[in-house]
């Protein structure tokens, strides 16, 4: 009740303040002018004022005024109007733990039509939200009218829509097992990896109607790491933790969960190993005749890598890519390090890499054994001529390079994937361990013969 006269008298506020505005103040500043413009002769204009007829007349003007002032908001007053509430609230009362409904608009739409001043007072008004009693109703198809409480009889209220057409279901819960889904991982620093999530519980009930609970294939608990307050090494609690059900193509579901929101712990780590800068030369073939790489410096030589365990494990070097194709003297680079596959962060984004050069020469390493890669299962290989089993390779280099370089590094080898029974002419390739040597095999092809096994 006190809410409804405090409505009342913000209303008759606003037209007093109206009057106050539109009315007296005009006329206040009316009588000032007429009194600065009779500045010289104030007397003749007060002697017009104290006179009967005078009087007289300034009071009919006045009256006038406020009776042409007064009319036209009268007017405006009574006048018949409409205005739209839109999206306004829908209440429904019914056994949420028994059943499920379907069809019942969340909102609606009320016009309300009366004269202005009514409509206006209406919508200042508190009002209950549209209800629907669906208590007693069993399941099936319903058609049930929406109810709105009027504030105003003198407003006419339409409901848009003032009829809905439901269908209330049996509601049914299962038992679910829960997994979980961490989110915004960019939220958090690249060198923090979350190892392990433990939740409050491990399974929740699912509700609803049967037909939907059947579409349910997992439910979810999202760590969201941007909720975490600080986010470091060490376990860290995340409380009302949102659980969503999803269907087999990972669509939302929409029903109720039982709880709704967990608790997790979440264990962050930060896994980090350290590991040599390599320098790989590309295009070594093609630089300036006669010439070859006598040195190769960087400014940094370890970089540290941060990432999940079992990928930092299979990582031994970073390998930096240098192009000196067409190289025809000393030269310095600036390359930007890419982080292998698995790593989530480097300690240094870049490396400047110094590349000497100094005379080519040569020399042949014999003996060098030949090793076969990728045989398919089940299949044997021989060499055809029983002198194919080892090569000899052929080193260019500057001498100082070639005077330290170990036989025992260099790999002479095969490359079977994809050959099956027969005997076949294959590609000799040869590698080392220092990137400042070129490598080539003397004999370039072997025939093989790949046989199946007893």
């Amino acid at each position: 009740m006190n809410k409804v006269f405090k409505s009342i008298s913000k209303f008759f506020k606003k037209i007093g303040k109206f009057i106050d505005k539109k009315i007296i103040l005009p006329i206040a500043k009316f009588f000032v002018g007429i009194s600065n413009k009779f500045k010289g002769n104030g007397r003749s204009f007060e002697k017009i004022l104290t006179r009967k007829p005078g009087l007289i007349i300034v009071s009919l003007v006045i009256a006038l005024g406020v009776f042409f002032i007064a009319d036209t908001k009268s007017t405006s007053l009574i006048e018949t109007s409409a205005e739209v509430l839109y999206d306004q609230p829908i209440s429904a009362t019914y056994n949420e733990e028994a059943y499920v409904v379907e069809g019942l608009p969340e909102t609606v739409d009320i016009t309300l039509i009366g004269r202005k001043s009514d409509v206006y007072l209406a919508k200042q008004l508190p009002t209950n939200d549209i209800t629907v009693d669906l208590t007693g109703l069993k399941p099936g198809v319903h058609k049930v009218n929406l109810k709105y409480k009027k504030a105003l009889s003198s407003v006419e209220y339409k409901l848009d829509p003032s009829v809905a057409t439901i269908v209330i279901y049996e509601k049914v819960s299962e038992e679910k097992e829960i997994n979980y889904e961490v989110i915004n991982k960019d939220k958090i620093d690249s060198k923090l990896m979350i190892e392990d999530v433990t939740l409050s519980t491990e399974k929740v009930y699912v509700k609803g109607k049967e037909a939907t609970l059947n579409e349910v294939a997992s439910v979810k608990a999202l760590i969201d790491l941007k909720n975490l307050v600080d986010p470091s090494v060490g376990e860290q609690e995340l409380k009302d933790v949102s659980l969503v059900a999803y269907d087999s193509n990972g669509k939302k579901v929409d029903v109720e969960i039982v709880p709704s929101k967990i608790t997790a712990t979440v264990k962050i780590t930060s896994p980090q190993k350290e590991v040599p800068i390599k320098v790989i030369p590309k295009n070594y073939d093609k630089i300036v005749f006669g010439k070859a790489i006598s040195k190769i410096t960087t400014d940094v030589t370890k970089v540290t890598i941060y990432g999940e365990s079992s990928k930092l494990d299979k990582i031994s070097y970073i390998p930096v890519y240098v192009d000196v194709g067409d190289l025809k003297e000393d030269k310095k680079y600036s390359i930007t390090i890419t982080k292998p596959n698995g790593v989530r962060a480097i300690s240094e984004n870049s490396v400047n890499v110094n590349v000497e050069l100094g005379d080519e020469t040569s020399k042949e390493i014999n003996d060098v054994y030949l090793e076969y890669e990728n045989l398919g299962d089940g299949l044997t290989v021989q060499a055809v001529d029983a002198d194919s089993t080892k090569v000899t390779v052929s080193v260019k280099g500057v001498e100082s390079v070639l005077a330290d370089l170990d036989p025992t590094t260099i790999k002479a080898y095969v490359d079977l994937k994809g050959l099956g029974v027969g005997v076949h002419e294959i590609p000799v390739q040869v590698t080392g361990s220092d990137e400042k040597v070129k490598y080539s095999s003397k004999t370039t092809k072997i025939t093989l013969r790949i046989t199946q096994k007893n």
